[in-house]
């Protein structure tokens, strides 16, 4: 007997009379709670989804829940199997309609699904913007290959004007039953995999398929604010499933080109600024340019290089609403180049009148290394 298993009426939270209706509330509660699509990359609720899935499974079958109640987890560890044997294994990445079809299926006159229904595969498109789109929103033409239902048989897969065969094996239910011991055990009809039917006259356009290859193209809505990573997902727009099964997801994923003048952090941008050292010594205005257009800054005298300005409301909106960066103007001072003679003898002279006066209130970091170094040497030599 494996020791390590839970209690099936304990993992779901109900008592041992408890009616089918009661243990199905529950179980899409849990399942709800832990389902891998909404714990990515938590190992232990996916490990907790498979545990409930398996007490449901059990407990929602009237044969063999008897089993169980009468010999426990022994019931089932006959031939080397577990209760995750009933079903072929328990799927930890099942859809979330998955679980609803499994819980509401009986209440709304379906009954349990016997077929099978594959769901499309999801499809994803890497789409580049540049940061104006990215922070204002757009609207673009995606081109996608795809797999999408056939015209000529409608998805069925037969030749126009002849239908499927009920599979003479399960008539038509997708499963059989096989004994073993004092239970049942249902699986996937060998014969037509779960489909309850056959087809020996497949359409001529998908061989038998139900979908063909194609390209398509959607519009897609970039809303304002997304960045880099951020992922759109457009429901029904993936392949179509075989046999009418509905259709994946297409996820669109962004990536936001790099930009000549801005660098986005989150929600702030980034913009270096050059500025002559005239300015930055002794203060001046200047125009700065924003996404909505030029602004003016005022740059105080004695301004140094690093010096950043924030100018609050110029950034990006949040793609969810709400909040808005700012922009953040890091002063960079520019030594001048290609100086004509004039310059540089205004600078010379400059320059003297610096060293004629006190270092120490022109320049005081340099004053202030000066001493360090000094002090440094002088350590060195003692």
């Amino acid at each position: 007997m494996n020791m390590a298993k839970k209690d099936y009426y304990q993992v779901l939270g109900v008592i041992k009379t408890a009616n089918e209706k009661e243990i199905k509330k529950a179980y899409k509660r849990l399942a709800m709670k832990y389902h891998p699509d909404r714990n990515q990359g938590d190992k232990r609720a996916e490990s907790k989804f498979k545990e409930i899935k398996e007490a449901y499974e059990i407990l929602t079958d009237e044969q063999k829940r008897a089993a169980y109640d009468q010999y426990g987890h022994a019931a089932f560890e006959q031939s080397g199997m577990s209760g995750g044997g009933f079903s072929g294994g328990f799927s930890s990445s099942g859809d979330f309609s998955d679980i609803f079809g499994d819980v509401f299926g009986d209440i709304f006159g379906s009954g349990r699904r016997q077929r099978s229904s594959t769901r499309g595969a999801d499809l994803q498109y890497e789409m580049t913007l540049t940061l104006e789109e990215a922070v204002y929103g757009v609207s673009k033409e995606i081109r996608i290959p795809t797999l999408d239902r056939c015209i000529v048989c409608n998805g069925s897969g037969t030749k126009a004007g002849i239908k499927p065969e009920t599979c003479s094996t399960c008539h038509g239910v997708g499963q059989v039953q096989m004994r073993q011991g004092f239970f049942a055990v249902q699986q996937s009809c060998p014969s037509c995999h779960g489909n309850g039917f056959i087809i020996k006259e497949p359409c001529i356009k998908c061989h038998g398929h139900g979908r063909v290859e194609k390209y398509k193209t959607l519009s897609v809505k970039i809303p304002k604010g997304v960045n880099t990573g951020d992922r759109i997902r457009l429901n029904g727009e993936g392949e179509v499933g075989e046999n009418g099964a509905p259709a994946g997801n297409l996820y669109v994923q962004v990536n936001v080109a790099r930009h000549a003048i801005f660098e986005r952090d989150g929600n702030n941008l980034y913009c270096e600024v050059p500025i002559n050292f005239s300015v930055a010594a002794l203060g001046g205005e200047i125009d700065v340019p924003t996404l909505d257009g030029r602004v003016n800054l005022k740059i105080p005298a004695e301004t140094q290089t690093g010096k950043i300005f924030r100018m609050r409301g110029k950034g990006v909106r949040d793609v969810r609403g709400g909040i808005i960066g700012d922009l953040m103007c890091r002063i960079f001072v520019e030594t001048p180049v290609k100086l004509n003679d004039r310059q540089k003898l205004l600078l010379q002279e400059f320059g003297e009148s610096l060293n004629c006066d006190s270092s120490s209130r022109n320049s005081p970091r340099s004053k202030s290394f000066l001493d360090s170094v000094k002090k440094f040497f002088d350590d060195l030599t003692k």
